[in-house]
């Protein structure tokens, strides 16, 4: 290490010191010092806009402040400080030198997640979850995982979540997540597993925050994955707030339980069970026999992203909807921001869309990264100018199809396949695609005024 590194790494190392001292101690007092350092850490002009957005909504939005304020209160400090070091400091910070090298010097995007399925096993058989058709007796070992985890971090990624199958199957996970204590981990997880032991173990790593699937009240959850689903994952709800455990929702919205999900009842029970944010993520046609009935329609697709954005600003709770908060971060995300490395190494460049140039098992990850395939799809991002509309399946479902035939991708699932080549399928796609252009148009212009994020769209 030279002496400008050394020097570097030596503020770095102090300053993240200072932070997590006040983060010991009455953090919540410390607010404005925490903002302070924040925006010092902050690498990029987007970075410190960012920070200094949540500032301005901190001080402004009464609801802002009583969210973070109870963060600070009630997160335990082992998770609190983690969450800064990993998230903040890590991938933000330290990450983004990284990850720019590479796009500098040779034009290679480094995602800034990494979303892995070690294993599709899962005690649960939900209808059309894209995971039901892998094999269950297949999975990474230790050792592959241990892999890619570790190049993913000497790349600059310190972000993973966590899929499946049901992540907490896999036992030797505990292992990576101890090994890799400067990375975050996110594990999407049925929440039927958990227990005192599971919760113990999460509160001493202080790197892991879950994500309970819900598809709304016992009903809804319960008509979905299962008799008595619904008052397991509440009970996990209930291990992790006792400990200070940061957690959060993740609900699969369909035209069924689009007004249970967006609900303020039902917010409002996530909020009093200690759950800090929601992923809303649309049903895709994708899976075990998609049946795209079960789709939104046009109208509650972006009547949801109303919604979600209403949330945020009229509730102490964050929440995120994948697909119409697509223009903040300039459209699609898949294979520029994200990708996800399936049970077989596969890496796809979205969990929905399941397609592969590349195995993680007989190449290293830069190498994937260099590849054509994330190349191409940086190329062609965004897919459409009205940003409200950024899926290459259902959205502009002929990228999917020009994409995979460019650069000989495959396809590693029957949805998949079927998108390539079932010309039957492709037309229920195609028409998907037109009945919500209109809708989209009308929202991207009322909503958004036509502009979405540029800087982000091309990586």
């Amino acid at each position: 290490m030279g002496i400008i590194e050394g020097i570097k790494k030596g503020s770095r190392e102090a300053i993240i010191g200072q932070v997590c001292r006040v983060l010991e101690k009455n953090p919540q007092k410390n607010v404005d010092k925490i903002f302070s350092v924040a925006k010092k850490l902050a690498k990029d002009n987007y970075s410190k806009m960012a920070v200094e957005n949540i500032e301005d909504y901190y001080n402004e939005i009464p609801t802002v402040k009583d969210e973070i304020q109870d963060i600070l209160a009630n997160t335990n400090s082992n998770c609190l400080q983690k969450f800064f070091k990993n998230f903040l400091a890590n991938a933000i910070w330290n990450g983004v030198e990284k990850r720019q090298k590479w796009l500098d010097e040779e034009n290679t995007k480094i995602p800034f997640v990494i979303l892995l399925s070690p294993s599709m096993r899962c005690n649960l058989r939900c209808s059309g979850c894209y995971a039901a058709d892998y094999p269950k007796d297949q999975g990474l070992s230790f050792e592959e995982v241990d892999k890619i985890v570790g190049e993913a971090r000497d790349l600059g990624i310190h972000y993973m979540v966590i899929l499946g199958g049901e992540p907490f199957f896999v036992d030797y996970m505990y292992k990576i997540y101890e090994k890799y204590n400067d990375v975050m981990f996110t594990p999407f997880t049925n929440g039927t597993l958990f227990n005192d032991d599971i919760a113990d173990k999460l509160s001493k790593l202080g790197n892991v925050m879950p994500m309970f699937s819900l598809e709304g009240f016992e009903k809804e959850t319960d008509d979905r994955r299962g008799k008595g689903v619904f008052n397991k994952v509440m009970n996990g709800m209930d291990l992790l707030k006792t400990r200070g455990i940061p957690f959060g929702v993740s609900s699969a919205t369909t035209t069924h339980n689009i007004d249970t999900v967006s609900s303020e009842r039902f917010i409002d029970m996530l909020i009093e069970k200690g759950s800090r944010m929601s992923w809303y993520f649309i049903y895709m046609p994708v899976g075990e026999k998609p049946n795209i009935e079960n789709m939104l329609k046009p109208e509650q697709r972006i009547e949801l992203g109303r919604r979600v954005r209403n949330i945020r600003m009229t509730k102490p709770y964050f929440a995120i909807d994948f697909f119409n908060d697509a223009p903040y971060v300039g459209g699609c995300i898949a294979g520029k921001y994200y990708c996800h490395i399936n049970s077989s190494g596969d890496v796809e460049p979205c969990i929905f869309a399941h397609i592969a140039a590349d195995n993680v098992k007989n190449k290293k990850l830069i190498d994937v990264f260099r590849g054509e395939l994330f190349k191409e799809l940086r190329v062609r991002q965004p897919y459409n100018k009205n940003m409200l509309r950024p899926c290459m399946m259902i959205d502009n479902p002929n990228v999917i199809r020009e994409v995979a035939k460019k650069v000989k991708a495959h396809p590693t699932d029957k949805s998949a396949e079927a998108m390539l080549n079932d010309k039957e399928f492709q037309e229920k796609l195609n028409k998907l695609s037109d009945d919500f252009k209109t809708y989209a148009d009308e929202a991207w212009e009322k909503d958004f005024h036509s502009k979405g994020n540029d800087e982000f769209a091309k990586g």
